[in-house]
C-alpha cells in the first residue's frame, strides 16, 4: 500500500512529458490543419482578384458562364443564348478557361 502511494507521488517527471506531448499535438495541428487552410485562403483571394472579362468560370452552385462585366464585388456572367446573371465574386469556384482551352 505504501509503495503504491509513493509511486503516485512521483509525478514531477511526467509533467514535462505531458507538456511535450501537448506541444507536439498543437504543432501537428498547425502543420496539418491551420497552415494549409491559410494557404488555400490566400490562393483563393489571389484567384478572385485575377478574374477578368472573358474568363470562363464555374460558380459554387455549378453554373458555367463567361465573365461579361466586373463591378466591384459582383460579376455579370453570360450564360447560354444571351442569358445573363449577376453573382458575387465570392461565389466563383474555379476558372474553367484553362480546362476549356486545354492549357495548364
Amino acid at each position: 500500500m505504501n509503495s503504491w502511494i509513493l509511486l503516485q507521488a512521483d509525478g514531477g517527471a511526467g509533467i514535462m512529458g505531458q507538456v511535450f506531448l501537448f506541444g507536439s499535438i498543437i504543432l501537428i495541428m498547425y502543420f496539418f490543419m491551420i497552415r494549409p487552410q491559410q494557404k488555400k485562403q490566400k490562393e483563393t483571394k489571389v484567384f478572385l482578384e485575377a478574374i477578368k472579362k472573358g474568363d470562363t468560370v464555374v460558380t459554387i452552385g455549378g453554373i458555367h458562364g463567361k465573365v461579361n462585366a466586373i463591378e466591384g464585388d459582383t460579376l455579370t456572367l453570360d450564360l447560354d443564348k444571351g442569358m445573363k446573371i449577376k453573382v458575387e465574386k465570392s461565389a466563383i469556384s474555379t476558372d474553367y478557361t484553362k480546362k476549356v482551352t486545354g492549357t495548364k
